[in-house]
């Protein structure tokens, strides 16, 4: 990844989750945050995370980010992408209605969010992301879908715009009103916004691929090969888009009857899932332990950076919420390695300290604790 991203400089805090008030300026562009449980090493990514549109590493609700006592909350940020600066801010406020969250770019209020994915990018990875391999297709394709974020800011608009039609489909159905002029449009409409998010994941999976294509990542992780099973997405690769929005059209009148009995509409966007397997071997991740998932999940999160890097000309924000754990150390030091030289401002947390000792001298280490953030090993503490 030769390309340098925008680098965090200053961080700020108001009444998000654990922190009363946080103001923090980092000085190296690699960042390890250590510390017990519950002290707030999550949250603090978090924070970063909302810098950029959609909802965050935890896909949080609004009313879950104040602290506790407060009904609003802001985070804001400096940070410099080469000769320049700009600051990013957003939360709730006062004067906004309840719930509603705004953004500011150098001060000035953003109608259209996509102003900001044209500015920062950032890609993360969460201990929940762990459990990607055994849980439900809806996860697999919630990560696939923020990968495609990353890069596709209206690709958020097209999935939930899919997913409010096909509900507006189920509840006509659930009532019987299963014909006419009206579950005609909103079958339309799903057919319009599920193929093109289907064509924005579809477009990203082949990317990824093709970067799995090339010589041997020099990182020490496994390459991943993903694989998009979608009806939808086998259309697409032989049929021009208007041909297979017309196809879903025709399958979801077909199905009325049988998706009224059933669990909801049979065909859609909602129906894709996403399965990754080692390019090497071709172990598939659902059977690996949970060592070799770890570490083809980072292979992924590394080669999606890369992407970014390649296709926008800056580097992401780099979010790794406990990265180490299931890793030996011999995937330990591959990801040190890996990340020293990227160009990306990396983030990365830990309850112990010790196993980071290979990145000393490259990265500023801190501690946090209730709220609070101090250098580790040191006495001064900012924030409340």
């Amino acid at each position: 990844m030769s390309a340098a991203g925008p680098r965090l400089v200053r961080l700020s805090l108001t009444d998000f989750r654990n922190y009363r008030s946080l103001a923090w300026t980092f000085s190296e562009r690699i960042t390890v945050v250590t510390g017990p449980n519950g002290s707030g090493k999550t949250n603090l990514l978090e924070a970063i995370s909302l810098l950029v549109p959609g909802r965050g590493l935890r896909g949080a609700r609004m009313a879950e980010l104040p602290r506790h006592g407060a009904e609003h909350w802001a985070v804001a940020a400096r940070l410099q992408s080469g000769p320049d600066g700009f600051e990013i801010g957003t939360g709730t406020a006062p004067d906004q209605p309840a719930g509603r969250r705004v953004f500011r770019l150098d001060g000035q209020a953003l109608r259209n969010r996509g102003v900001l994915g044209e500015r920062l990018s950032a890609v993360w990875l969460t201990p929940q992301m762990d459990r990607l391999f055994s849980e439900g297709t809806a996860g697999r394709r919630r990560f696939l879908d923020r990968l495609v974020l990353a890069l596709e800011p209206g690709h958020a608009r097209e999935v939930a715009a899919h997913d409010e039609a096909m509900q507006g489909r189920n509840r006509l159905l659930a009532t019987g009103r299963g014909r006419g002029a009206w579950i005609d449009g909103l079958e339309l409409s799903m057919a319009r916004h599920a193929v093109a998010a289907t064509a924005a994941r579809r477009s990203l999976v082949a990317r990824l691929n093709a970067r799995a294509d090339r010589p041997p990542d020099e990182t020490g992780f496994p390459q991943a090969v993903l694989t998009l099973s979608c009806a939808i997405a086998e259309r697409l690769e032989c049929e021009p888009a208007l041909a297979v929005e017309d196809w879903l059209r025709g399958e979801l009148a077909s199905a009325r009857l049988a998706d009224q009995r059933g669990p909801g509409a049979s065909r859609g966007a909602h129906r894709a899932d996403l399965s990754l397997s080692d390019r090497e071997t071709g172990r598939p991740a659902a059977i690996a332990s949970t060592g070799q998932q770890k570490a083809l999940l980072l292979g992924v999160i590394l080669a999606h950076a890369g992407l970014i890097a390649t296709l926008r000309g800056d580097a992401p924000l780099l979010l790794l919420d406990e990265p180490l754990v299931h890793l030996d150390r011999a995937r330990r030091d591959a990801l040190f390695s890996a990340l020293s030289g990227l160009s990306s401002h990396v983030m990365l947390t830990g309850t112990d300290r010790d196993l980071f000792a290979p990145l000393l001298g490259r990265a500023e280490s801190l501690r946090a604790e209730q709220g609070r953030l101090q250098h580790a090993g040191s006495g001064g503490v900012e924030g409340l």
